[in-house]
């Protein structure tokens, strides 16, 4: 299979089962409304490490916020539900009850709760004012520019982490315009999120090190280094691999996100150095959701 001139190999991207949650983030202004947002993603590249994979889903307009003022929707993943409870409300109150102007509520419903103001209500030191809405309660924290406005809860909900796919090219350039064209057209989609920097991780890992300590370790089959030396995977002509992983709220949200950045990387990529897309998969036996590249794409090429 080719899309413009690429191949797209014959084979299948592994991911696994996550728990999500979505906030909304206001303020006065949506430069104040971006900067929490980007303190509250901080260090959420990843659950090997960070706990819990976290980023910008959108930013709203007024109209599309609980408060009528500008807003950023975040998306954050993570491998259980009791990770994004301490998660939540630990960024929360560290990065937006923190920046001037800002409020928080809910981004989603459902029957299992992730606290926010319920917990942060205690910063109020007893001056704290609770208040029931239409059925949905909201705390009022005192702070020196007003009041940190704030829905007690979120929900949290099943979702799928773990959707990839790699790039293989023979030059940065190229393989660099391709990655940034396929997070660019990832990133206008709802539900999805591309959680590393920029979209993409060069730092592919694999299942398992030669060390005890460490549960994850490089995927050295996709080093260019080390060709010659391990049975490397990389096509003819590959110095460069990069791989965008992508979290969603369902296996359909993650298929057309694949299915959109690839055709986007490939449509920048044909004149640019792109050699081939390919995707990461543990035999099946780390994640029960497999995203067949030539199933996803066959709605497009």
């Amino acid at each position: 299979m080719k899309l413009h001139g690429i191949p797209i190999d014959d084979t299948f991207a592994e991911a696994f089962d996550m728990k999500a949650t979505r906030v909304i983030i206001t303020a006065a202004d949506a430069q104040w409304a971006r900067d929490a947002a980007a303190a509250f993603t901080g260090f959420g590249t990843s659950v090997i490490a960070c706990g819990i994979e976290i980023a910008v889903e959108r930013e709203l307009t007024p109209e599309k916020t609980p408060d009528g003022r500008p807003g950023v929707a975040v998306l954050a993943f993570a491998v259980s539900g009791k990770e994004l409870e301490k998660q939540i409300p630990r960024r929360a109150g560290q990065c937006v009850l923190t920046c001037p102007t800002t409020a928080m509520f809910a981004g989603m419903e459902g029957e299992k709760p992730v606290a926010i103001g319920k917990s942060l209500r205690y910063f109020g030191d007893g001056f704290q004012i609770s208040k029931a809405i239409d059925g949905r309660r909201y705390w009022r924290i005192p702070v020196m520019d007003g009041e940190f406005l704030c829905e007690a809860e979120t929900a949290r909900v099943d979702a799928v982490g773990g959707g990839n796919f790699f790039l293989f090219g023979s030059e940065i350039a190229g393989v660099s315009a391709a990655c940034r064209a396929a997070a660019a057209a990832i990133a206008k989609l709802p539900n999805v999120i591309a959680p590393f920097p920029g979209g993409a991780t060069r730092s592919g890992s694999k299942v398992g090190s030669k060390y005890a300590a460490l549960f994850a370790s490089t995927n050295e089959a996709y080093c260019p280094s080390l060709r010659g030396t391990v049975a490397s995977k990389l096509p003819e002509g590959a110095n460069i691999a990069l791989e965008i992983v992508i979290d969603g709220l369902t296996a359909a949200d993650v298929s057309h996100a694949m299915r959109i950045g690839i055709t986007a990387a490939c449509e920048v990529g044909a004149d640019g150095g792109l050699l081939a897309i390919s995707a990461g998969n543990y035999g099946g036996k780390l994640g029960r959701h497999h995203f067949h590249l030539h199933e996803v794409m066959q709605c497009t090429v």
